[in-house]
């Protein structure tokens, strides 16, 4: 698969544009099997994105909601 056609897909299916799936540098995963070598390629390292914005401090805190009661 073309980066390209990678970036476009990611894209689509996460409504982000297409400069911001570039600037996070998407790949296909392609798991490594290990090897009894010691020189084996070390595994491709992933960014879990959806863990890393729950941990990212929000710039904008909520207010709490006030509980009006309508008479």
């Amino acid at each position: 698969m073309k980066q390209s056609l990678l970036n476009r897909a990611v894209a689509r299916a996460t409504g982000e544009s297409l400069s911001t799936i570039r600037h996070r540098g998407f790949s296909v995963f392609e798991p490594v099997e290990p090897f009894d070598e010691p020189d084996a390629l070390p595994r491709p390292q992933t960014v879990n994105w959806d863990r890393l914005d729950a941990n990212r401090p929000g710039y904008l805190p909520q207010r709490a909601r006030l509980h009006r009661t309508f008479a």
